[in-house]
């Protein structure tokens, strides 16, 4: 069964433009980024030349793009980088982040340092008069992502960074679902530090960055040969950084134009999400376009993810990274939400190759299904 892709948030398919980027760089250029022969020379123009492209997307100057292994490497980098400088005080993150981003700070709290987690309105907007109120004590580290990963909320990035300056604190942002769907300038956001990730933009899984404002120090987690200007050791993976650079200039020059369609296509799919009963989540909210978060009342998430499985639709429970968990969404129960309807939380979201044709049989699929569903509750009941 070929089935209709839902999933983009979890990853995209590569790029068949980025793909061919690649192949060089898997076949006959082979060579270490570090050697000083042709072939080391090689790989290294095209490590630069990926380094640029990616600056390009973010409107930063090359030197602050440091490739990491992903996002998850990127935001680690961060957090105990930033700790690796700065005296122990509080470390303030969204109640919604990342657990890239939620667990290094919490082993933080065995450091010495205090964990403060800021509060998000019932529609998933970080409460900026928390964040005002956190700051009143010293406080060294804040972290809070553009997009959320399961409701794909906008945060206002800017407006923590204003104050998380004036707090004299450093302040990072986790923009992996931003990137490619909304505009991203590391200038206009203000922060210290930002993380970008290849494979959430049509490139290859394997290579992330950690972009960074020049004038901080961050403690290296990897040490070794000094690659990535001392800041991460290890061989550069030269095919996936190709890629990510590739993936990223065909993200600048695709403009706004994918984010409008997929927009129109999420109100399709939002509209028959109403008719069958959904909750969204976030909807009143700015959004990324491709993403929406439901839930049935009394229909459990991963039954209708494995259900709709079946009718050849790949939908998540939730963020692909927590999707071994039973426990309700971490995000949504800062929101405020219902444990028991956050246990029927189900995400989709949409990409590049989906279609109208595609969305109107997903919405007729999941409203027999959650018809027949309901019935089978009803008459355990």
């Amino acid at each position: 069964m070929n089935h209709v892709y839902l999933d983009h948030n979890a990853t995209t398919p590569l790029d068949e433009r980025v793909l061919d980027a690649m192949l060089p760089y898997l076949k006959a250029q082979y060579g270490n980024a570090s050697s000083r022969h042709e072939l080391g020379t090689v790989a290294r123009k095209a490590v630069n030349a990926a380094r640029e492209q990616v600056a390009a997307l973010v409107r930063v100057q090359p030197s602050q793009v440091v490739f990491t292994s992903g996002g998850t490497e990127a935001n680690n980098l961060f957090v105990k980088g930033a700790a690796g400088y700065l005296k122990p005080a509080q470390v303030a993150i969204s109640a919604i982040e990342h657990p890239c981003v939620a667990k290094p700070a919490q082993e933080l709290g065995r450091q010495g340092w205090k964990l403060r987690k800021l509060a998000v309105t019932p529609d998933g907007q970080i409460d900026l008069d928390d964040v005002a109120a956190a700051l009143t004590q010293p406080t060294g580290i804040v972290s809070v992502m553009l997009a959320n990963n399961e409701t794909g909320v906008i945060q206002d990035v800017a407006a923590v960074a204003e104050r998380a300056r004036a707090a004299r604190a450093w302040v990072h942002t986790d923009a992996v679902q931003a990137l490619g769907k909304i505009e991203v300038d590391f200038g206009a956001l203000n922060v210290h530090a930002m993380t970008v990730s290849g494979h959430k933009i049509y490139g290859p899984k394997g290579a992330g960055a950690l972009v960074v404002d020049k004038r901080i120090e961050l403690k290296p987690l990897i040490a070794g040969g000094g690659h990535e200007h001392g800041m991460r050791s290890g061989t550069e993976n030269v095919p996936a950084i190709v890629g990510f650079g590739a993936a990223a200039e065909i993200a600048s020059a695709r403009g706004a134009g994918l984010s409008e369609r997929l927009g129109a296509l999420r109100a399709r799919l939002e509209t028959g999400l109403h008719e069958a009963g959904a909750v969204i989540f976030g909807e009143r909210a700015p959004r990324i376009s491709n993403t929406t978060y439901f839930a049935f009342s009394h229909i459990d998430g991963e039954t209708l993810v494995v259900e709709l499985d079946k009718l050849g639709y790949a939908v998540a429970a939730g963020a692909a990274c927590s999707s071994a968990s039973t426990e309700p969404s971490a995000t949504l129960i800062a929101m405020g939400v219902d444990p028991e309807l956050a246990r029927g939380a189900v995400r989709l979201s949409l990409g590049i190759q989906n279609t109208p044709a595609e969305v109107e049989g997903f919405v007729r699929a999941v409203q027999s299904l959650v018809k027949r569903l309901k019935g089978l509750t009803a008459m355990a009941v």
